[in-house]
C-alpha cells in the first residue's frame, strides 16, 4: 500500500461521510463532490482512473433499485397506500393499541417489498390524519413506523438498500433472504413490537375522542384508479415470483425488476414525466457516488490494508467474528447511513473470503446489523430523519431525547435477538 494515496483517498471518502453525517449539503451532491475528488486526485496520482471508477459501479444494484422506484412510482397515485392504512384505522375500531399493531404490520409487510424509506412516505402522512381524526397522539405510530421498517426490511433481498448491495456482491438470490435472513428478522421484529407496545404503554393507553369518525372512514374512497393498481399489483406479484426463481432462470435480480417495470409501463401507460418525477435519482445518484469512493479506497490500498489487520483475527471462528460484526457495523450505522458503511465493508469481507475465512455468516451479520442498527439514533437512517420532519407538523414533535429512549432500546434488543438466532443458525459452519 502507497502511504499518500491511502490517506489522500481515505481522507475524501471520510470527509464526505462527515459532510453527508451534518446534512449541510444534500447527500448526492456531497457524494458527487467526493467521487469527482477521488477520481481527479487518483489520475494525478496514479492509483485511480475514469474507467475504474465506472467498473466500480455496480450497476446490478442500481437497476433493481430503479425497476422498484418505477413500480412505486406508478402505484402511489393510485392511492393504494392510503387504502391500506384506512383499513387498519376501521379494523381497529378506535383502540389505539390495535390501530398501533395493524400499522405496525402493514408498515413491516410493506418495507420488505419497498424500501424503508419510501414506505414511511406513504403511510406516516396518512398516520397523521387518522390520528387527528381519532384524537389520539400520532408520536408513537410514527416512531414505531419507522423502527419497524427498519426492522421489516432487512428480511428480503429488495426491503432494505444494504440487502441489496450484499445480495450483488455475495451472489445471495432472494431465496436465500428468505431462508437465512426472514426467520430471524421475524422474531427481532416480534421483540420490536413487543418493546414499543410497553414503551409507549401510557401514551396507547389513552382513550380516542372520536371513535365514530373512524367508522365513517371508507376506504374505497382512497382510491383513486382501482384499475391502475389491480394491473400493477399483478406485475408486481409477477415479479415477486420471479424473484423466486430468478437463479434458476440465470436472471439477475435487477432484469426482474427492470422487466416488470418496463411491463407496468407499456400495461398502464402512465405519465411517463409524472412517473420520472418520483424516482428518488438522488438515492441511486448517491449510492453510484459511493461506490466510485469505494473503489477509490480499493485501488488506494486501504481495503487490502484493514483485511491484513482483520486476517489475524481469522483464528476466531467465523460465527463468533460475525457476531462481534453485528454490534460493531449496528454502532455504525446508527451514527451514519448504513448505506456507505455497508458500501465500505463489502471489499473488505470480500478480502477475508480471499484469504480464505469462510465469510458466508459475515454477509448475515453485515445485513443484520446494518439494518437493525439504524434503529439506535435520530439520524440513523433517512426513515428516522423523514417521520422526525413530519411529526414537527404535530402537536407531539419528536426529539433526539425522546427518540433514544425509544429507538436505543429497540436497537439494542433486535441485535440481541438476531446474535442468538445468528449463533444458533451458523454454529455449524
Amino acid at each position: 500500500m502507497t502511504v499518500v494515496p491511502a490517506i489522500i483517498s481515505s481522507s475524501i471518502f471520510f470527509g464526505s461521510l462527515i459532510l453527508i453525517f451534518s446534512e449541510r449539503l444534500n447527500r448526492a451532491i456531497t457524494a458527487i463532490a467526493g467521487a469527482a475528488l477521488m477520481v481527479a486526485l487518483g489520475r494525478i496520482l496514479g492509483f485511480y482512473s475514469e474507467e475504474a471508477a465506472l467498473e466500480a459501479i455496480d450497476f446490478n444494484t442500481l437497476g433493481l433499485l430503479l425497476g422498484m422506484m418505477i413500480l412505486v412510482a406508478m402505484l402511489e397515485p393510485t392511492g393504494f397506500f392510503q387504502y391500506l392504512a384506512v383499513l387498519a384505522a376501521r379494523s381497529s375500531k378506535g383502540n389505539p393499541t390495535r390501530l398501533f399493531i395493524l400499522l405496525g404490520v402493514i408498515t413491516t409487510i410493506l418495507s420488505m417489498f419497498l424500501d424503508n424509506v419510501t414506505t414511511v412516505v406513504l403511510i406516516a402522512p396518512v398516520t397523521i390524519l387518522i390520528c387527528e381524526i381519532v384524537g389520539i397522539s400520532a408520536l408513537p405510530f410514527l416512531v414505531s413506523e419507522a423502527l419497524l421498517s427498519n426492522t421489516g426490511g432487512v428480511a428480503t433481498l429488495v426491503g432494505d438498500p444494504p440487502n441489496v448491495l450484499i445480495g450483488s456482491a455475495a451472489g445471495f438470490s432472494f431465496n436465500d433472504f428468505l431462508i437465512y435472513s426472514m426467520p430471524i428478522v421475524l422474531v427481532s421484529w416480534a421483540g420490536a413490537l413487543f418493546l414499543l407496545k410497553y414503551l409507549f404503554k401510557k401514551e396507547l393507553s389513552k382513550r380516542p375522542r372520536s371513535v365514530k369518525a373512524i367508522m365513517r372512514l371508507n376506504p374505497a374512497e382512497t382510491l383513486n384508479e382501482p384499475l391502475i393498481a389491480r394491473r400493477i399489483l399483478i406485475v408486481l406479484g409477477g415479479a415477486v415470483l420471479f424473484f423466486f426463481v430468478h437463479h434458476a432462470l440465470h436472471i439477475s435480480p435487477s432484469m426482474v425488476a427492470l422487466g416488470a417495470a418496463a411491463i407496468a409501463l407499456v400495461w398502464v401507460q402512465p405519465n411517463i414525466e409524472e412517473v420520472l418525477k418520483r424516482i428518488e435519482w438522488s438515492v441511486l445518484i448517491f449510492f453510484g457516488a459511493l461506490f466510485v469512493m469505494v473503489g477509490g479506497l480499493e485501488h488506494a490500498g486501504v481495503m487490502e490494508a484493514i483485511v491484513g489487520l482483520l486476517e489475524q483475527a481469522s483464528v476466531v471462528p467465523p460465527v463468533l467474528f460475525g457476531v462481534g460484526l453485528i454490534w460493531v457495523v449496528a454502532a455504525l450505522s446508527a451514527v451514519v447511513d448504513n448505506v456507505p458503511i455497508t458500501i465500505a465493508l463489502i471489499p473488505v469481507i470480500k478480502g477475508l473470503g480471499e484469504s480464505g475465512m469462510d465469510i458466508t455468516p459475515l454477509w448475515w451479520a453485515l445485513a443484520f446489523g446494518a439494518g437493525f442498527g439504524g434503529s439506535g439514533t435520530i439520524i440513523g437512517s433517512t426513515a428516522n430523519i423523514i417521520v422526525t420532519t413530519l411529526s414537527e407538523k404535530t402537536r407531539a414533535p419528536i426529539t433526539a431525547k425522546l427518540w433514544s429512549k425509544r429507538g436505543l432500546p429497540v436497537m439494542l434488543v433486535t441485535c440481541a435477538i438476531a446474535s442468538i438466532l445468528y449463533l444458533i443458525a451458523f454454529r455449524w459452519m
